[in-house]
């Protein structure tokens, strides 16, 4: 029989215990069984990045328990870890003998993973020690093959856990792991002992950080979401004092704005107390996820919805979207269900729960809604362009223009980079630079409230918001009205056609009852 390549093994291993790594500082193991690679029998016990420990002194674990989390310890504590094997398997041995069963718990760094498995005969590989091995390189048979790292010849690290006698059941030692150096972590339970095939485990695995549970490739977003909400803060106040100054003159399309400015605020919010949260304890509370998720996707929908209907022309051009409001509505409820979908799928519960296909089958329609999105605003904001300069509205078809411009500089921005994520996570295959992984997920929302800005900066409320909002109600005869921006007001002295029609009239009337009163006085003479 031929070993599996073990680069190529701990690669797979490696990719899907860190995708669990991202959901959660606790992993839980529930009857979980062990699969067969190679010559060995292994379980995945998760991958994180860890700082760390930027303090020497050592707390008990009943401090840390009673809240003490940012004490700037890193370690990796094993919980109530209990192995099954098979009955078969126990009758095999005598309930006299001492050990009958070893299980290996290893944890390394990912610049070590070279050091654990070694070649046979012929160049094929094999985890577990065999009786060539033995000869070559002096491992233990029926052990896992390890060699010292070069930093710390204590590492990898392997906690031995043996069954004894014919016992079904082994509960493995409660202990916990210092990090010393900064780095992505794995943990593999390992058996080289063919009888202990089909065994299973349960328990659960801690993995802290100095300032707490949250894993580390995560926990700068703790401190952006800070940012961000404050950023969305001070966007709020500029534009609610505007908006209350002109408060008579307000567009429906600036009140769409005021719900998508609202809706980030509270979005990055429970980002960051949903982070806090996890920090403290160590998992995801489901509830707070699944609320900050939701208002997440509803946020999206909205903003694209917006960006459509400006491209449109809505509430600048044309006072309502006539026939096509039917259509916009129902693409805004068929792209939020497929947001929240994906959003739930990878961020509540445990992302190892969703299998490769069922992941690909929720990204699909959310892709392909977000292509057909971007087709669609950049057709009617070209229709939109072309009846603005059919008009002759300068001022208008200078604003919609410099929203194209942006428009396409997000797009590009975009697609450059999801080309940079995909050359990231294909260069990165063991999550080795996890410490810059955070701005992956930071940039779309710089992105959005960027765009967000720029929208409040064209759409701002103004005290000529509503005099030029329809200007096809008004008559093409009258192109006074593009004189004036629409983000600004009327200058002192600015007379509306109204006030200049009642101007000539008493204008006249005066003159007529001058006429009239000359006309008298030359009869009376």
């Amino acid at each position: 029989m031929k070993f599996a390549n073990l680069g190529l093994i701990l690669v797979i291993a490696v990719v899907f215990s860190a995708i669990d790594g991202v959901n959660t500082s606790m992993h839980v193991y529930d009857h979980e069984i062990f699969r067969e690679v190679g010559n060995a029998f292994l379980l995945s016990g998760g991958s994180e990045g860890i700082v760390s420990s930027s303090s020497s002194s050592s707390r008990s674990s009943k401090s840390i328990e009673e809240g003490e989390i940012q004490d700037g310890r890193s370690f990796i504590r094993f919980e109530n870890i209990t192995f099954w094997r098979t009955e078969e398997a126990a009758a095999q041995h005598s309930s006299m003998a001492h050990s009958t069963g070893l299980v290996q718990a290893f944890i390394f760094e990912a610049s070590d993973r070279d050091n654990i498995g070694g070649s046979a005969y012929g160049g094929q590989k094999a985890i577990c020690c065999t009786q060539d091995l033995a000869k070559l390189e002096g491992c233990k048979l029926g052990e896992v093959i390890r060699r010292p790292s070069a930093w710390d010849l204590k590492w990898p690290t392997v906690i031995n856990t043996q069954f004894s006698g014919d016992s079904i059941s082994t509960e493995m030692e409660q202990a916990e792991i210092n990090i010393p150096k900064t780095g992505m972590y794995n943990l593999f339970f390992m058996t080289c002992d063919p009888s202990l095939k089909g065994m299973v485990m349960s328990g659960k695995t801690l993995w802290k950080n100095p300032d707490g549970y949250l894993p580390g490739r995560m926990a700068p977003l703790m401190n952006f979401y800070i940012l961000m909400s404050v950023a969305y803060v001070l966007l709020s106040v500029a534009w609610l004092f505007q908006y209350i100054r002109f408060w008579k003159d307000i567009l429906q399309i600036q009140n769409y704005i005021t719900l998508v400015i609202g809706l980030g605020l509270f979005e990055m919010t429970l980002w960051y107390f949903e982070y806090s949260h996890f920090n403290r304890t160590g998992t995801r509370p489901i509830a707070i996820t699944t609320w900050v998720v939701t208002i997440g996707a509803i946020r999206k929908t909205v903003s694209r919805l917006l960006i459509l209907s400006v491209s449109m022309g809505y509430g600048v051009v044309r006072p309502t979207l006539g026939g096509l409001t039917s259509k916009v509505i129902l693409l805004g409820l068929t792209y939020f269900l497929a947001s929240e979908l994906l959003d739930i799928a990878e961020n509540v519960g445990t992302i190892d729960d969703i299998i490769g296909k069922a992941r690909l089958f929720l990204v699909l329609p959310d892709v392909f809604l977000d292509a057909f999105l971007i087709l669609w605003i950049f057709t009617s904001l070209s229709k939109t362009l072309e009846q603005l300069q059919a008009k002759r509205s300068s001022v208008k078809l200078d604003i919609y223009r410099k929203f194209s411009n942006v428009l396409a500089v997000t797009v590009i921005a975009s697609v450059a980079w999801i080309c940079y994520e995909v050359y990231f996570k294909a260069t990165d295959p063991f999550s080795e630079q996890w410490q810059s992984a955070w701005i992956v997920t930071a940039f779309w929302d710089i992105l959005a409230f960027a765009l967000l800005c720029v929208i409040c900066y064209l759409w701002g409320p103004s005290q000529s918001s509503q005099r030029y909002a329809y200007s096809e109600e008004v008559g093409d005869e009258y192109d006074d009205e593009e004189s004036q921006s629409l983000t600004k007001g009327a200058t002192e002295g600015d007379l509306s056609l109204v006030k200049q029609e009642n101007y000539v009239a008493n204008r006249c009337d005066d003159q007529q009852d001058e006429n009239g009163d000359d006309i008298e006085e030359g009869k009376r003479e």
